[in-house]
């Protein structure tokens, strides 16, 4: 067992992703990348019949990419223990498979043997490239976004309630106006909701309309009422993006009123190739941000800790 461990932690640092200080790393990157790119390529040329001669080789490079993608997941799940240090092999695998990138890495892979109607989800795969080129590198974009809806999801919660209210409202309105008019459209109370929602999200696609005055005269209302609605869940997610980004853009004159300092990962620390949330807890600090290389990242809790990152923490 102890002879595999090394072999293991290094197949874990390999496919760990933008490590630019690792050769192999970074080859592994790019290969997957191509994969990435020739499976969605293939995905789309599928789609167009002046391909029909070459739909074999497509459907074999298409299985040859599905097949690298399934060896790397499950090698993600093999090393998982280091992503989630402290947990066991089981649960830390388990915590992967519900991971944000653990469920985007399953969504592409599933499509291929069921649930072909969802093989465009293959497509989510492209936030690995985003990760590999730096995309949300600064502020870390993935993680201010889960942030921004952890903070406001009661409110985003309260306003897709008020809005899925007022196509039930608006719907038995337009029923009561429409039925005798429109019978074979307006069957019942329930049979507006497209019409309610097309309307209430101002889409308007015209299949089902009012004829009647009153019909009418309600619909510009509701056309009103739902601008307003649906400005509500955008007003609350722009402003909790404000105030992140306000709070990110405060942090370094906060830090100077409060005991800070500045560790650098060595080679053979311990913090290496543990995430930040692992090493809050067992260090008793808060990691502000990672310097790394050039860049100077904002962690979120799975953040993984290399060599050579200079922690800047809070006591």
């Amino acid at each position: 067992m102890k002879q595999k461990e090394p072999l293991k932690k290094r197949i874990f640092e390999i496919i760990q992703i933008g490590n630019r200080n690792d050769l192999p790393s970074r080859l592994f990157d790019y290969f997957i990348v191509i994969c990435i790119a020739l499976n969605i390529s293939v995905l789309f040329m599928e789609t167009f019949d002046v391909f029909s001669p070459y739909y074999p080789l497509l459907e074999g490079i298409e299985a040859a990419t599905i097949g690298i993608f399934i060896v790397e997941y499950l090698l993600r799940l093999w090393t998982a223990q280091y992503l989630y240090p402290g947990m066991g092999n089981v649960k830390a695998a388990l915590r992967f498979v519900v991971s944000f990138y653990g469920v985007i890495d399953l969504l592409t892979i599933l499509p291929f043997f069921f649930l072909s109607g969802f093989v465009a989800l293959r497509i989510l795969r492209i936030v690995r490239i985003f990760r590999l080129f730096k995309v949300n590198a600064t502020y870390d974009s993935f993680h201010v976004i889960s942030s921004v809806f952890r903070k406001k999801w009661n409110q985003i919660i309260s306003s897709v309630f008020i809005i899925f209210l007022l196509m039930l409202v608006s719907s038995l309105c337009m029923y009561s106006a429409e039925h005798e008019a429109q019978p074979g459209i307006f069957q019942n109370g329930f049979s507006g909701i497209w019409w309610s929602l097309s309307t209430i999200f101002t889409v308007g696609y015209g299949d089902i309309y009012p004829i009647t005055i009153l019909g009418r005269v309600m619909t510009v209302l509701i056309t009103f009422l739902g601008v307003g609605a649906v400005a509500i869940p955008t007003g609350i997610i722009s402003a909790g993006f404000v105030e992140e980004y306000t709070q990110l853009a405060q942090k370094p004159h906060e830090n100077r009123s409060v005991s800070t300092f500045c560790e650098t990962v060595r080679s053979g620390s311990p913090l290496a190739g543990q995430s930040v949330q692992a090493i809050e807890r067992s260090q008793n600090i808060r990691i502000l941000a990672v310097k790394r290389e050039n860049e100077i990242l904002i962690p979120g809790d799975q953040t993984m800790i290399r060599r050579d990152d200079t922690l800047i923490c809070q006591r």
